[in-house]
Protein backbone atom coordinates (compact mmCIF):
# COMPACT_ATOMS: atom_id res chain seq x y z
CA UNK A 1 0.00 0.00 0.00
CA UNK A 2 1.26 3.51 -1.06
CA UNK A 3 0.30 6.33 1.34
CA UNK A 4 0.12 9.85 -0.23
CA UNK A 5 0.24 12.62 1.80
CA UNK A 6 -2.71 15.36 1.31
CA UNK A 7 -1.77 18.74 0.76
CA UNK A 8 -1.16 20.25 4.23
CA UNK A 9 0.77 17.07 5.04
CA UNK A 10 3.40 17.92 2.14
CA UNK A 11 7.02 18.03 2.97
CA UNK A 12 6.56 21.70 2.78
CA UNK A 13 6.09 23.23 6.70
CA UNK A 14 2.80 25.17 6.91
CA UNK A 15 2.54 28.89 6.51
CA UNK A 16 2.76 29.40 10.56
CA UNK A 17 5.94 27.25 9.90
CA UNK A 18 7.57 29.29 7.16
CA UNK A 19 7.37 32.36 9.21
CA UNK A 20 9.63 30.64 11.82
CA UNK A 21 13.47 29.74 12.12
CA UNK A 22 14.49 27.25 8.96
CA UNK A 23 15.90 24.65 11.58
CA UNK A 24 19.19 23.12 10.61
CA UNK A 25 19.94 19.90 8.55
CA UNK A 26 18.18 16.85 10.86
CA UNK A 27 20.60 14.77 12.28
CA UNK A 28 18.00 11.94 13.24
CA UNK A 29 14.36 11.48 12.27
CA UNK A 30 12.23 10.24 14.93
CA UNK A 31 9.18 8.58 13.73
CA UNK A 32 6.32 8.52 15.74
CA UNK A 33 3.08 6.39 14.77
CA UNK A 34 -0.19 6.99 16.25
CA UNK A 35 -3.76 5.71 16.02
CA UNK A 36 -7.08 7.40 17.76
CA UNK A 37 -4.13 8.67 20.10
CA UNK A 38 -5.10 12.29 20.06
CA UNK A 39 -4.52 12.89 24.38
CA UNK A 40 -1.23 11.36 24.60
CA UNK A 41 0.29 12.17 20.99
CA UNK A 42 1.50 15.60 22.31
CA UNK A 43 3.16 13.83 24.72
CA UNK A 44 4.98 12.12 22.73
CA UNK A 45 6.18 15.06 20.09
CA UNK A 46 6.95 17.07 22.79
CA UNK A 47 9.08 14.54 24.30
CA UNK A 48 11.22 14.61 21.15
CA UNK A 49 11.27 18.35 20.59
CA UNK A 50 12.47 18.94 24.25
CA UNK A 51 15.94 16.31 23.37
CA UNK A 52 18.99 17.82 24.47
CA UNK A 53 19.98 17.58 21.16
CA UNK A 54 18.10 19.90 18.49
CA UNK A 55 19.09 19.14 14.85
CA UNK A 56 16.23 16.81 14.36
CA UNK A 57 12.80 16.20 12.54
CA UNK A 58 9.93 14.44 13.88
CA UNK A 59 7.55 12.71 11.32
CA UNK A 60 3.91 11.97 12.63
CA UNK A 61 2.30 9.01 10.85
CA UNK A 62 -1.16 8.35 11.39
CA UNK A 63 -2.33 5.23 10.39
CA UNK A 64 -5.41 6.61 9.41
CA UNK A 65 -7.05 7.98 12.97
CA UNK A 66 -10.64 8.13 13.29
CA UNK A 67 -10.53 10.35 15.91
CA UNK A 68 -8.92 14.08 16.61
CA UNK A 69 -5.57 12.77 16.21
CA UNK A 70 -5.06 14.40 12.39
CA UNK A 71 -6.21 17.95 13.94
CA UNK A 72 -3.65 17.47 17.00
CA UNK A 73 -0.90 16.58 14.50
CA UNK A 74 -1.31 19.15 12.17
CA UNK A 75 -1.50 21.75 15.05
CA UNK A 76 1.99 20.12 16.49
CA UNK A 77 3.37 20.43 12.80
CA UNK A 78 2.14 23.98 12.23
CA UNK A 79 3.73 25.24 15.68
CA UNK A 80 7.76 23.83 15.20
CA UNK A 81 8.97 23.25 11.38
CA UNK A 82 10.63 20.03 12.67
CA UNK A 83 7.64 18.46 12.92
CA UNK A 84 6.17 16.63 10.06
CA UNK A 85 2.34 15.23 9.52
CA UNK A 86 1.80 12.30 7.27
CA UNK A 87 -1.30 10.89 6.96
CA UNK A 88 -2.72 7.30 5.69
CA UNK A 89 -5.21 6.65 3.07
CA UNK A 90 -6.71 3.98 4.74
CA UNK A 91 -5.86 1.90 8.50
CA UNK A 92 -3.01 -0.65 8.00
CA UNK A 93 -4.03 -2.21 11.56
CA UNK A 94 -0.52 -2.73 12.57
CA UNK A 95 2.49 -0.64 13.37
CA UNK A 96 4.41 -2.26 10.07
CA UNK A 97 2.80 0.33 7.58
CA UNK A 98 3.13 3.76 9.35
CA UNK A 99 6.55 3.16 9.85
CA UNK A 100 7.82 1.79 6.88
CA UNK A 101 5.73 4.77 4.78
CA UNK A 102 7.84 7.12 7.50
CA UNK A 103 11.10 6.00 6.23
CA UNK A 104 10.11 6.71 2.79
CA UNK A 105 10.42 10.38 3.50
CA UNK A 106 12.72 10.27 6.53
CA UNK A 107 15.71 12.63 5.76
CA UNK A 108 17.99 11.71 8.11
CA UNK A 109 20.94 9.81 8.58
CA UNK A 110 20.02 8.26 11.69
CA UNK A 111 16.54 7.16 12.86
CA UNK A 112 14.60 6.32 15.88
CA UNK A 113 10.54 4.97 16.27
CA UNK A 114 8.54 6.28 19.24
CA UNK A 115 4.63 4.49 19.75
CA UNK A 116 2.45 7.79 20.56
CA UNK A 117 1.53 6.44 23.96
CA UNK A 118 5.39 6.54 24.85
CA UNK A 119 8.25 8.69 25.72
CA UNK A 120 11.79 9.56 25.08
CA UNK A 121 14.39 10.73 27.82
CA UNK A 122 15.37 14.25 27.50
CA UNK A 123 19.20 13.24 26.43
CA UNK A 124 17.97 10.21 24.66
CA UNK A 125 19.23 11.04 20.91
CA UNK A 126 21.87 12.93 22.40
CA UNK A 127 23.63 9.33 23.56
CA UNK A 128 22.25 7.53 20.74
CA UNK A 129 24.18 9.95 17.94
CA UNK A 130 26.58 10.16 20.50
CA UNK A 131 28.02 6.21 20.58
CA UNK A 132 27.15 6.45 16.74
CA UNK A 133 29.74 9.08 16.21
CA UNK A 134 32.48 7.38 18.48
CA UNK A 135 32.20 4.50 16.24
CA UNK A 136 31.04 3.48 13.11
CA UNK A 137 28.22 0.89 13.88
CA UNK A 138 24.88 -0.13 12.65
CA UNK A 139 22.61 0.82 15.28
CA UNK A 140 22.98 2.00 19.16
CA UNK A 141 20.32 -0.05 21.53
CA UNK A 142 19.90 1.80 25.10
CA UNK A 143 18.16 0.76 28.34
CA UNK A 144 14.28 1.18 28.67
CA UNK A 145 12.61 2.41 31.18
CA UNK A 146 8.69 0.80 32.19
CA UNK A 147 6.42 2.47 33.87
CA UNK A 148 3.05 1.20 35.08
CA UNK A 149 0.40 3.57 34.15
CA UNK A 150 -1.80 2.42 37.25
CA UNK A 151 0.42 2.24 39.91
CA UNK A 152 3.27 4.74 38.40
CA UNK A 153 6.11 2.03 39.66
CA UNK A 154 9.35 2.38 37.48
CA UNK A 155 11.65 -0.54 36.06
CA UNK A 156 14.18 -1.12 33.92
CA UNK A 157 13.30 -3.29 30.78
CA UNK A 158 16.18 -6.74 31.01
CA UNK A 159 18.54 -4.55 32.68
CA UNK A 160 20.80 -7.23 32.90
CA UNK A 161 21.50 -7.53 29.25
CA UNK A 162 22.39 -3.43 29.56
CA UNK A 163 24.56 -2.95 32.51
CA UNK A 164 27.38 -1.91 30.64
CA UNK A 165 28.48 0.13 27.61
CA UNK A 166 29.97 -2.28 24.95
CA UNK A 167 30.38 -2.72 20.95
CA UNK A 168 29.15 -5.98 19.85
CA UNK A 169 30.60 -7.95 16.35
CA UNK A 170 27.41 -9.73 15.48
CA UNK A 171 24.95 -11.42 17.39
CA UNK A 172 26.75 -14.46 17.15
CA UNK A 173 28.70 -13.25 20.10
CA UNK A 174 25.81 -12.19 22.55
CA UNK A 175 22.54 -14.62 21.36
CA UNK A 176 20.79 -13.52 24.29
CA UNK A 177 20.00 -9.79 22.99
CA UNK A 178 17.13 -12.11 21.43
CA UNK A 179 15.72 -11.15 24.48
CA UNK A 180 15.66 -7.08 23.38
CA UNK A 181 13.47 -7.40 20.82
CA UNK A 182 11.82 -3.52 20.89
CA UNK A 183 12.63 -1.66 17.55
CA UNK A 184 12.07 1.43 19.79
CA UNK A 185 15.36 1.19 22.19
CA UNK A 186 17.29 1.53 18.73
CA UNK A 187 18.73 4.47 16.77
CA UNK A 188 19.58 2.80 13.34
CA UNK A 189 21.98 4.22 10.90
CA UNK A 190 19.78 5.14 7.96
CA UNK A 191 23.04 3.67 5.38
CA UNK A 192 22.36 0.16 7.03
CA UNK A 193 18.55 0.01 6.46
CA UNK A 194 18.96 0.68 3.29
CA UNK A 195 22.02 -1.51 2.31
CA UNK A 196 20.13 -4.69 4.39
CA UNK A 197 16.50 -3.89 2.72
CA UNK A 198 15.21 -3.47 6.61
CA UNK A 199 11.74 -2.65 6.79
CA UNK A 200 9.41 -3.75 8.83
CA UNK A 201 7.35 -6.41 7.88
CA UNK A 202 3.41 -5.50 6.75
CA UNK A 203 0.39 -7.63 7.03
CA UNK A 204 1.65 -9.31 10.38
CA UNK A 205 1.88 -8.53 14.63
CA UNK A 206 4.74 -8.78 16.55
CA UNK A 207 6.65 -7.23 13.96
CA UNK A 208 9.22 -5.52 16.28
CA UNK A 209 10.16 -9.32 16.99
CA UNK A 210 10.89 -10.53 13.65
CA UNK A 211 12.46 -6.96 12.77
CA UNK A 212 15.11 -7.24 15.19
CA UNK A 213 15.84 -10.21 14.94
CA UNK A 214 16.66 -9.60 11.14
CA UNK A 215 18.65 -6.60 12.45
CA UNK A 216 20.81 -8.34 14.93
CA UNK A 217 21.25 -10.98 12.29
CA UNK A 218 22.15 -8.35 9.37
CA UNK A 219 24.15 -5.78 11.84
CA UNK A 220 27.68 -6.02 11.36
CA UNK A 221 27.99 -4.30 14.95
CA UNK A 222 26.13 -2.73 17.27
CA UNK A 223 26.79 -0.13 20.42
CA UNK A 224 25.04 -1.15 23.90
CA UNK A 225 25.09 1.81 25.76
CA UNK A 226 23.78 1.57 29.47
CA UNK A 227 21.59 4.69 30.22
CA UNK A 228 17.70 5.03 29.58
CA UNK A 229 16.77 6.15 25.89
CA UNK A 230 12.85 5.20 26.13
CA UNK A 231 10.21 5.31 27.92
CA UNK A 232 7.56 2.68 27.83
CA UNK A 233 4.29 3.04 29.59
CA UNK A 234 2.82 -0.32 30.40
CA UNK A 235 -0.98 -0.52 30.52
CA UNK A 236 -1.29 -4.24 32.04
CA UNK A 237 -4.89 -4.31 32.86
CA UNK A 238 -6.50 -1.95 29.68
CA UNK A 239 -9.81 -3.10 28.06
CA UNK A 240 -9.72 -5.45 25.63
CA UNK A 241 -10.28 -3.21 23.26
CA UNK A 242 -8.10 -0.45 23.72
CA UNK A 243 -5.01 -2.61 24.96
CA UNK A 244 -1.94 -2.61 22.59
CA UNK A 245 -1.60 -5.75 20.29
CA UNK A 246 0.57 -7.68 23.06
CA UNK A 247 -1.63 -7.38 25.87
CA UNK A 248 -4.55 -8.71 24.11
CA UNK A 249 -3.50 -12.14 25.04
CA UNK A 250 -7.24 -13.14 26.22
CA UNK A 251 -7.72 -13.86 22.21
CA UNK A 252 -6.75 -16.84 20.43
CA UNK A 253 -5.94 -14.93 17.43
CA UNK A 254 -3.47 -12.95 19.48
CA UNK A 255 -1.48 -16.93 20.24
CA UNK A 256 -1.79 -17.61 16.30
CA UNK A 257 0.25 -14.39 15.33
CA UNK A 258 3.05 -14.59 17.91
CA UNK A 259 3.27 -18.06 16.72
CA UNK A 260 3.47 -17.08 13.27
CA UNK A 261 6.21 -14.60 13.87
CA UNK A 262 8.16 -17.22 15.56
CA UNK A 263 8.62 -19.31 12.98
CA UNK A 264 9.53 -16.39 10.60
CA UNK A 265 12.31 -16.00 13.01
CA UNK A 266 13.12 -19.60 12.77
CA UNK A 267 13.07 -19.64 8.75
CA UNK A 268 14.90 -16.21 8.41
CA UNK A 269 17.75 -17.79 11.30
CA UNK A 270 17.93 -20.46 8.95
CA UNK A 271 18.43 -18.83 5.63
CA UNK A 272 20.46 -16.02 6.70
CA UNK A 273 23.31 -18.60 8.40
CA UNK A 274 22.60 -18.24 11.82
CA UNK A 275 20.97 -20.97 12.38
CA UNK A 276 23.41 -21.86 15.54
CA UNK A 277 21.83 -19.33 17.63
CA UNK A 278 18.24 -20.88 17.63
CA UNK A 279 18.37 -22.53 20.93
CA UNK A 280 18.43 -19.22 22.58
CA UNK A 281 15.88 -17.86 20.51
CA UNK A 282 14.09 -21.03 21.55
CA UNK A 283 14.72 -20.50 25.13
CA UNK A 284 13.50 -16.87 24.54
CA UNK A 285 10.42 -17.94 23.13
CA UNK A 286 9.46 -20.45 26.52
CA UNK A 287 11.21 -17.57 28.92
CA UNK A 288 9.55 -14.74 27.31
CA UNK A 289 6.46 -15.17 25.23
CA UNK A 290 5.35 -18.55 26.55
CA UNK A 291 5.55 -17.43 30.57
CA UNK A 292 4.04 -14.76 29.81
CA UNK A 293 0.45 -17.01 28.20
CA UNK A 294 1.19 -19.33 31.00
CA UNK A 295 0.76 -16.55 33.60
CA UNK A 296 -2.74 -15.68 32.51
CA UNK A 297 -3.86 -20.16 32.16
CA UNK A 298 -5.27 -19.90 35.74
CA UNK A 299 -8.50 -17.71 34.53
CA UNK A 300 -9.40 -19.49 30.96
CA UNK A 301 -11.35 -21.57 30.41
CA UNK A 302 -11.91 -24.99 29.16
CA UNK A 303 -12.43 -24.46 25.58
CA UNK A 304 -9.65 -21.14 25.61
CA UNK A 305 -7.37 -23.73 26.90
CA UNK A 306 -8.42 -26.39 24.23
CA UNK A 307 -7.95 -23.61 21.21
CA UNK A 308 -4.58 -22.57 23.17
CA UNK A 309 -2.78 -26.11 23.11
CA UNK A 310 -4.13 -26.46 19.68
CA UNK A 311 -1.84 -23.79 18.51
CA UNK A 312 1.12 -24.10 20.84
CA UNK A 313 1.30 -27.16 21.18
CA UNK A 314 2.90 -28.10 17.03
CA UNK A 315 5.23 -25.30 17.71
CA UNK A 316 6.56 -26.36 21.17
CA UNK A 317 7.76 -29.41 19.58
CA UNK A 318 10.18 -28.05 17.29
CA UNK A 319 11.83 -26.37 19.99
CA UNK A 320 15.72 -27.33 20.98
CA UNK A 321 15.69 -29.35 24.14
CA UNK A 322 18.70 -27.21 25.46
CA UNK A 323 16.29 -24.49 25.66
CA UNK A 324 13.47 -26.47 28.27
CA UNK A 325 16.41 -28.02 30.30
CA UNK A 326 17.30 -24.12 31.28
CA UNK A 327 13.71 -23.42 32.52
CA UNK A 328 12.92 -23.59 35.72
CA UNK A 329 10.78 -26.72 37.28
CA UNK A 330 7.59 -24.99 37.85
CA UNK A 331 8.15 -23.70 34.25
CA UNK A 332 8.76 -26.74 32.57
CA UNK A 333 5.79 -28.73 34.17
CA UNK A 334 3.39 -26.12 32.99
CA UNK A 335 4.79 -26.58 29.40
CA UNK A 336 4.69 -30.68 30.01
CA UNK A 337 0.94 -30.36 31.00
CA UNK A 338 0.28 -28.26 28.23
CA UNK A 339 2.14 -30.03 25.73
CA UNK A 340 -0.12 -33.93 26.98
CA UNK A 341 -3.20 -32.16 26.82
CA UNK A 342 -3.35 -32.51 30.92
CA UNK A 343 -4.66 -28.99 30.48
CA UNK A 344 -6.66 -28.71 33.65
CA UNK A 345 -3.38 -29.50 36.13
CA UNK A 346 -1.51 -27.08 34.08
CA UNK A 347 -3.82 -24.17 34.54
CA UNK A 348 -3.82 -25.72 38.49
CA UNK A 349 0.51 -25.47 37.72
CA UNK A 350 0.42 -22.45 36.60
CA UNK A 351 -1.22 -20.85 39.95
CA UNK A 352 2.70 -21.76 41.03
CA UNK A 353 4.89 -20.05 38.79
CA UNK A 354 7.91 -18.80 40.27
CA UNK A 355 6.65 -19.33 43.56
CA UNK A 356 7.11 -22.28 46.33
CA UNK A 357 3.46 -23.72 45.91
CA UNK A 358 2.92 -28.30 45.45
CA UNK A 359 0.25 -30.09 43.33
CA UNK A 360 -2.33 -31.53 45.03
CA UNK A 361 -1.35 -35.06 43.85
CA UNK A 362 1.36 -36.67 42.90
CA UNK A 363 2.45 -40.27 41.38
CA UNK A 364 5.17 -42.61 41.96
CA UNK A 365 7.00 -44.99 39.40
CA UNK A 366 8.41 -48.76 40.16
CA UNK A 367 11.77 -46.95 40.48
CA UNK A 368 10.43 -44.18 43.77
CA UNK A 369 10.88 -41.14 41.55
CA UNK A 370 8.19 -38.81 42.33
CA UNK A 371 5.86 -37.08 39.41
CA UNK A 372 3.74 -34.01 39.34
CA UNK A 373 -0.18 -34.99 39.73
CA UNK A 374 -1.90 -38.03 38.45
CA UNK A 375 -1.80 -39.88 36.46
CA UNK A 376 1.70 -41.43 35.96
CA UNK A 377 3.49 -39.54 33.09
CA UNK A 378 3.76 -42.51 30.19
CA UNK A 379 6.26 -40.79 27.79
CA UNK A 380 9.85 -40.52 28.33
CA UNK A 381 10.29 -36.96 28.09
CA UNK A 382 7.44 -36.65 30.10
CA UNK A 383 8.79 -38.45 33.37
CA UNK A 384 11.68 -35.79 32.45
CA UNK A 385 10.09 -32.73 32.59
CA UNK A 386 7.63 -33.58 35.62
CA UNK A 387 10.08 -35.77 37.86
CA UNK A 388 10.77 -34.16 41.05
CA UNK A 389 12.48 -36.38 42.95
CA UNK A 390 16.15 -34.11 42.86
CA UNK A 391 14.44 -31.08 44.64
CA UNK A 392 14.63 -32.63 48.21
CA UNK A 393 10.95 -33.02 48.75
CA UNK A 394 10.55 -36.57 49.74
CA UNK A 395 14.02 -36.35 52.55
CA UNK A 396 14.84 -32.88 52.64
CA UNK A 397 14.53 -30.44 54.74
CA UNK A 398 10.82 -29.23 55.51
CA UNK A 399 11.60 -25.69 53.25
CA UNK A 400 11.99 -28.48 49.87
CA UNK A 401 8.74 -30.21 51.18
CA UNK A 402 5.86 -29.45 48.73
CA UNK A 403 2.78 -27.83 49.94
CA UNK A 404 -0.55 -26.18 48.77
CA UNK A 405 -2.81 -23.89 50.70
CA UNK A 406 -5.68 -22.99 49.15
CA UNK A 407 -8.54 -20.84 50.17
CA UNK A 408 -11.64 -22.48 50.27
CA UNK A 409 -15.75 -20.57 51.23
CA UNK A 410 -14.50 -17.40 51.67
CA UNK A 411 -16.55 -14.79 53.77
CA UNK A 412 -15.46 -11.06 54.14
CA UNK A 413 -16.32 -8.36 56.17
CA UNK A 414 -16.85 -6.57 58.59
CA UNK A 415 -14.39 -4.23 57.02
CA UNK A 416 -11.00 -6.11 55.88
CA UNK A 417 -12.03 -9.26 58.17
CA UNK A 418 -11.65 -12.29 56.18
CA UNK A 419 -13.17 -15.84 57.12
CA UNK A 420 -12.19 -18.52 55.06
CA UNK A 421 -11.28 -22.59 55.66
CA UNK A 422 -7.70 -22.84 54.25
CA UNK A 423 -7.12 -26.55 52.50
CA UNK A 424 -3.13 -27.54 52.57
CA UNK A 425 -2.39 -30.20 50.75
CA UNK A 426 0.29 -32.75 51.95
CA UNK A 427 1.09 -35.25 48.80
CA UNK A 428 4.19 -36.44 50.50
CA UNK A 429 3.08 -36.87 53.57
CA UNK A 430 5.75 -34.81 55.19
CA UNK A 431 3.20 -33.75 57.91
CA UNK A 432 2.41 -35.96 60.84
CA UNK A 433 -0.94 -37.80 60.76
CA UNK A 434 -3.02 -36.12 63.19
CA UNK A 435 -3.85 -31.96 64.17
CA UNK A 436 -1.16 -29.52 63.11
CA UNK A 437 -0.71 -25.64 64.44
CA UNK A 438 -0.67 -23.63 61.07
CA UNK A 439 0.16 -19.71 60.76
CA UNK A 440 -1.24 -17.22 58.27
CA UNK A 441 1.35 -14.02 58.28
CA UNK A 442 1.38 -11.08 57.27
CA UNK A 443 4.91 -8.31 57.28
CA UNK A 444 3.97 -4.89 55.94
CA UNK A 445 6.85 -2.96 56.51
CA UNK A 446 8.77 -5.32 58.28
CA UNK A 447 6.23 -5.60 61.08
CA UNK A 448 5.13 -9.02 61.15
CA UNK A 449 1.41 -10.26 61.96
CA UNK A 450 0.11 -13.57 62.41
CA UNK A 451 -2.36 -16.12 63.33
CA UNK A 452 -2.07 -19.47 64.33
CA UNK A 453 -4.80 -21.73 63.19
CA UNK A 454 -6.27 -25.49 63.31
CA UNK A 455 -5.65 -27.78 60.87
CA UNK A 456 -7.11 -31.59 60.88
CA UNK A 457 -6.37 -33.90 58.58
CA UNK A 458 -9.44 -34.77 56.20
CA UNK A 459 -8.53 -36.98 53.66
CA UNK A 460 -4.48 -38.56 53.09
CA UNK A 461 -2.25 -36.03 52.27
CA UNK A 462 -5.55 -33.24 52.98
CA UNK A 463 -5.71 -31.23 55.94
CA UNK A 464 -8.47 -28.18 56.33
CA UNK A 465 -8.71 -25.27 59.57
CA UNK A 466 -10.97 -22.46 59.73
CA UNK A 467 -8.92 -19.24 60.37
CA UNK A 468 -10.14 -15.44 61.12
CA UNK A 469 -7.98 -12.65 59.37
CA UNK A 470 -8.12 -8.78 59.61
CA UNK A 471 -5.05 -7.65 57.51
CA UNK A 472 -6.25 -4.01 58.44
CA UNK A 473 -4.94 -5.07 62.44
CA UNK A 474 -1.38 -5.70 60.93
CA UNK A 475 1.04 -3.06 62.81
CA UNK A 476 3.15 -0.71 60.57
CA UNK A 477 6.36 1.40 60.98
CA UNK A 478 5.32 4.85 61.96
CA UNK A 479 6.28 6.28 58.71
CA UNK A 480 3.57 4.45 57.10
CA UNK A 481 3.65 1.97 54.76
CA UNK A 482 2.67 2.18 50.99
CA UNK A 483 2.44 -0.83 49.05
CA UNK A 484 1.30 -4.89 48.48
CA UNK A 485 1.80 -7.85 50.76
CA UNK A 486 0.43 -11.27 50.21
CA UNK A 487 -0.59 -13.36 53.03
CA UNK A 488 1.77 -16.85 53.26
CA UNK A 489 1.01 -20.30 55.17
CA UNK A 490 3.53 -20.98 58.26
CA UNK A 491 4.29 -24.33 59.41
CA UNK A 492 6.41 -25.54 61.77
CA UNK A 493 8.16 -28.78 62.58
CA UNK A 494 11.30 -28.58 65.37
CA UNK A 495 13.72 -26.04 63.63
CA UNK A 496 11.86 -26.08 60.36
CA UNK A 497 10.01 -23.87 58.91
CA UNK A 498 8.10 -24.32 55.68
CA UNK A 499 6.72 -20.95 54.13
CA UNK A 500 4.21 -20.31 50.74
CA UNK A 501 1.44 -18.86 49.38
CA UNK A 502 -1.91 -18.50 49.99
CA UNK A 503 -3.94 -19.08 46.93
CA UNK A 504 -7.07 -17.08 47.37
CA UNK A 505 -10.23 -18.02 45.05
CA UNK A 506 -9.93 -16.24 41.36
CA UNK A 507 -12.47 -13.56 42.06
CA UNK A 508 -14.25 -12.14 44.64
CA UNK A 509 -15.55 -8.11 45.95
CA UNK A 510 -12.65 -6.60 46.99
CA UNK A 511 -12.67 -5.07 50.50
CA UNK A 512 -11.49 -1.79 52.11
CA UNK A 513 -11.59 -0.71 55.49
CA UNK A 514 -12.31 3.60 56.07
CA UNK A 515 -8.88 5.76 56.53
CA UNK A 516 -7.73 5.46 60.12
CA UNK A 517 -4.53 5.55 62.11
CA UNK A 518 -2.97 1.96 62.86
CA UNK A 519 -0.30 2.23 66.32
CA UNK A 520 -0.93 5.67 66.20
CA UNK A 521 1.04 6.00 62.71
CA UNK A 522 0.02 7.49 59.30
CA UNK A 523 -4.08 7.10 58.22
CA UNK A 524 -4.23 4.28 55.91
CA UNK A 525 -6.74 3.11 53.46
CA UNK A 526 -6.54 -0.54 53.03
CA UNK A 527 -8.04 -2.87 50.54
CA UNK A 528 -8.22 -6.87 50.35
CA UNK A 529 -8.51 -8.12 46.84
CA UNK A 530 -7.82 -11.11 44.59
CA UNK A 531 -4.03 -10.63 42.59
CA UNK A 532 -5.30 -9.19 39.37
CA UNK A 533 -3.25 -11.75 37.47
CA UNK A 534 -1.24 -14.67 37.54
CA UNK A 535 -1.75 -16.88 40.78
CA UNK A 536 -4.35 -15.06 41.97
CA UNK A 537 -3.27 -15.11 45.89
CA UNK A 538 -4.80 -13.00 48.14
CA UNK A 539 -3.61 -9.23 48.05
CA UNK A 540 -3.44 -6.41 50.39
CA UNK A 541 -2.75 -2.94 50.06
CA UNK A 542 -2.03 -0.25 52.25
CA UNK A 543 -2.27 3.28 51.02
CA UNK A 544 -1.46 6.70 53.27
CA UNK A 545 -4.63 8.47 53.84
CA UNK A 546 -5.75 12.01 55.16
CA UNK A 547 -3.15 15.13 55.90
CA UNK A 548 -1.45 12.77 57.95
CA UNK A 549 -0.05 11.37 54.67
CA UNK A 550 2.12 14.07 54.00
CA UNK A 551 3.81 13.63 57.48
CA UNK A 552 4.74 10.00 56.77
CA UNK A 553 7.77 9.84 55.14
CA UNK A 554 9.11 12.91 57.53
CA UNK A 555 8.25 10.95 60.20
CA UNK A 556 10.22 8.15 58.54
CA UNK A 557 13.53 10.40 58.41
CA UNK A 558 13.27 11.84 61.73
CA UNK A 559 12.97 8.06 63.53
CA UNK A 560 16.39 6.85 61.36
CA UNK A 561 17.87 10.03 62.47
CA UNK A 562 17.22 9.36 65.96
CA UNK A 563 18.30 5.84 66.04
CA UNK A 564 21.71 6.95 63.77
CA UNK A 565 22.41 9.22 66.63
CA UNK A 566 21.74 6.65 69.54
CA UNK A 567 23.73 4.31 67.68
CA UNK A 568 26.81 6.79 67.56
CA UNK A 569 26.47 7.68 71.25
CA UNK A 570 26.54 4.06 71.80
CA UNK A 571 29.58 3.42 69.38
CA UNK A 572 31.26 6.56 71.31
CA UNK A 573 30.25 5.23 75.00
CA UNK A 574 32.14 1.40 73.83
CA UNK A 575 35.17 3.07 72.48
Amino acid sequence: MTATPTTDQKNAPSTAATSAATPPPPDVTVVVIAYNDADRLPRAVRSVLAQTHRALEVVISDDHSTDATPEVARSLAAADPRVRHLRLPENSGGCSVPRNRALDVATAPYVMFLDSDDELPPDAVAKLLAAHRAREVDFVMGAVRRVRVDTGKSSLWMPHLVTERRTVEGIDQEPELLFEHLSTSKMYARAFLDRAGLRFPEGIHYEDQLFSAQAYCLARAFTVIPEPVYVWYIEPYAATGSASISNQRDRLENVADRIHVQRLIDAFLEESGHGAIRPEKDYKFLKHDFRMYAGDLPRRDPEWLAGFAELVTPYLDTLAPEAYARLPRTERVVLRLVRDGRLEEARRAARGLGLPVGPRHVSHDERGHVYWGEPLPESREARTELDLSEEGVEAGPLSAALFRHEVRDLETGPGTVLRCTVRTYDPLLRLPVGPQVARLVLAPGGRRYEVAFRIDPVLPGVFEGRVRFDPGQAPLPVQGFDGVRHPVVELRQGRGRHTAPLLGPLDFPPVSSRPRAYGGTVEHVVTVSPEAAGTARIEVRWRPAGPTAKLGPLAGRLSRSVVSRAAKVIRGALR
